[in-house]
């Protein structure tokens, strides 16, 4: 249609006092079916305002119900469907303890398989509401009519299931939508069971051509085409399910790295999967990450569960965690500041952020203590600001270093964060997102972008005052390392130096040990030769004396050329300076004896063999 006529109830609708509500509901149906046959958004758009007005003439008309629920699907307005069947809704059938939690979304992450499996036996209509009709053996049109009968009692509520099982799936409640599909698959499955036992042996052939009037009767069975993208789509869920189960179940093993290899799987894989749930998966891969000891991959992963939904607790709760951890107080007291305003928000407004429906990880009742122990930790945190430990930032844990690493180590760790943290690549994860509505795509783009380049600019300010610091250390190192050389050169040049003096003193003693025994040979020498010629004189008077002063003078001659031997002989380097003295005094010694015995006429024997300088 190019055009869709104004199907509002006029005045003309309004003064035929026989024209009943039935009447007017069943014309915009038949106006909404005419529109919706068009596919286009638009006119199905129109079909829904007209579906609308048919409900507030009578709110529980089941065709009118599941022509809107439908058209909201095909229009991707998942959220309408999931507040227009919210009493179907699994998780919101689930008991609560007090009545504030109650006015508040009571689902949560927490209520896990055995609240559940209990809601999938809930799902399914009681047998005691159902009319119980015996088949006999009567005639086939019989058959069809009583077939028919159960068939529409079967299938009232069918749709339902199918319908929010999909919303829910793409609003990420994935366990929700995994047992509304399959409830919704085990209903059809159990009609088309029951409704082929009333048939006879030819009533499958006879189907294709129903009989007269019967066509407007029946409501459309889901075509082929739906029953395969129903079944892909919860394959694909129950998938994602059990990796997220594996991930969690290691996670609370304490087995960090398995916990981020399967988290990382569903957010990182081919197919896509819808907003609310990689938010979840990326708050607990941040744990883990926190666990490990990553801090920058942590907050990295806080930072898109905050792009994808702004009011998740959990994400600012662990942010601010590790803000601290690395001792970023201002940032840290920012998202404190946030979490604290929307505490008051909750408290305000009487309930939980978000619809009724969306999975909360706080209860209501547990606010008011938080909001205390905020109080308390804000507080903490301002008094160290205070007192200037603002710039105190520890680098080393945000870039997972140790401390005391080499440049190496540093400029390895900085390139691959800043690979993976990059503000141009910082929005890749939104490509693999399935939005519940296409207009927050701009606004999780915006956010992931500033949180993203806040994150790199970090990185880069750590990376510089590390590099700072390490050039300065490899500085000082090569001072010391050039003051110890020196030391050790200086040392080396003292103990040569002490070694040469030490050899010069040694010397120098040898030296005046050898002038001693030289000087003292001297004098004796010089002694002997006073005393020749005094003894010389007195044998002039005494003749009678002189054989034996000759034979002493003799004796002491040859005692001191033996003792004149000797010292040249121990005296090897100096003595050749005293040598020809030595020879002279020993001349003239033998002048004077050969003059002392002229008198005589004797002869002294003499080897002059020794006398030889």
């Amino acid at each position: 249609m190019s055009a869709s006529p104004n199907y509002s109830i006029s005045s003309s609708d309004k003064k035929h006092w026989w024209i009943s509500n039935r009447k007017i509901v069943d014309k915009y149906i038949k106006d909404a079916k005419m529109l919706i046959a068009t596919q286009e958004p638009n006119e199905i758009s129109s079909a829904v305002n007209l579906l609308d007005a048919a409900l507030s003439l009578s709110p529980h008309f089941e065709l009118a119900l599941e022509l809107k629920a439908r058209s909201l699907l095909y229009l991707r307005r998942f959220k309408d469907v999931a507040d227009m069947l919210q009493d179907y809704i699994p998780s919101l059938k689930i008991p609560t303890d007090d009545t504030s939690s109650s006015t508040s979304s009571s689902g949560s992450s927490d209520n896990s398989s055995s609240q559940l499996s209990r809601e999938r036996i809930k799902l399914l209509s009681s047998g005691s509401d159902e009319p119980s009709f015996k088949c006999f053996s009567v005639s086939d049109l019989k058959k069809k009519v009583m077939a028919g009968l159960y068939r529409n009692c079967d299938k009232e509520g069918q749709w339902r299931y199918l319908v929010l099982g999909q919303a829910c799936c793409h609003l990420g409640l994935m366990e929700d939508a995994m047992v509304l599909l399959q409830t919704g698959k085990r209903i059809a499955t159990d009609a088309f069971r029951r409704e082929s036992i009333c048939w006879s042996d030819d009533s499958f052939s006879f189907a294709k051509f129903p009989i007269s009037g019967e066509r407007n009767n029946q409501l459309p069975t889901p075509p082929k085409m739906e029953s395969e993208s129903i079944s892909q789509l919860l394959s694909h869920i129950k998938l994602l399910l059990r990796r997220k189960t594996a991930a969690i179940a290691a996670l609370d093993a304490g087995l960090h790295s398995e916990a981020i290899r399967h988290f990382s799987k569903i957010v990182d894989g081919r197919r896509g999967a819808p907003q609310g749930f990689l938010a979840e998966c990326y708050v607990h891969r941040a744990s883990a990450y926190r666990s490990s000891g990553r801090i920058a991959e942590a907050i990295a992963d806080c930072n898109r569960t905050l792009a994808l939904d702004p009011s998740c607790i959990d994400a600012l709760r662990t942010r601010a965690a590790l803000f601290e951890a690395i001792r970023c107080l201002p940032d840290s007291l920012h998202d404190l500041e946030h979490l604290k305003l929307l505490y008051n928000s909750i408290l305000r407004d009487r309930k939980l952020p978000g619809p009724i429906w969306k999975r909360q990880c706080v209860q209501y009742r547990e606010i008011p203590g938080r909001l205390c122990s905020l109080g308390a930790k804000m507080n903490e945190l301002k008094q160290r600001v205070a007192s200037g430990e603002t710039g105190n930032v520890d680098y080393y844990a945000l870039i997972g270093l140790r401390r005391g690493c080499s440049r190496s180590e540093l400029e390895r760790a900085h390139l691959l964060l800043t690979l993976r943290h990059k503000p141009d690549k910082s929005t890749s994860f939104v490509e693999r997102c399935e939005f519940a509505d296409e207009k927050d795509v701009d606004s999780v783009r915006d956010r992931a972008k500033m949180s993203s380049l806040l994150l790199y600019r970090l990185i880069q300010k750590g990376y510089t005052k590390l590099m700072t610091t390490i050039m300065d250390e490899e500085a000082a190192e090569k001072q010391r390392t050039k003051a110890a050389a020196a030391l050790q050169a200086m040392q080396q040049q003292v103990q040569q130096t002490q070694e040469l003096q030490q050899a010069r003193a040694e010397a120098m003693q040898q030296v005046k040990h050898t002038q001693k025994l030289q000087q003292s040979r001297t004098e004796e020498i010089s002694n002997a030769a006073s005393r020749v010629p005094s003894k010389a004189v007195a044998n002039t008077n005494t003749t009678s004396r002189v054989p034996s002063e000759a034979a002493v003078s003799t004796t002491t001659l040859c005692n001191s050329r033996a003792e004149s031997k000797v010292v040249v002989s121990s005296s090897t380097n100096n003595a050749t300076s005293f040598q020809g003295v030595f020879c002279r005094d020993l001349a003239i010694v033998g002048n004077l004896l050969s003059q002392a015995n002229a008198g005589f006429n004797r002869a002294i024997p003499m080897k002059y063999e020794a006398l030889s300088c």
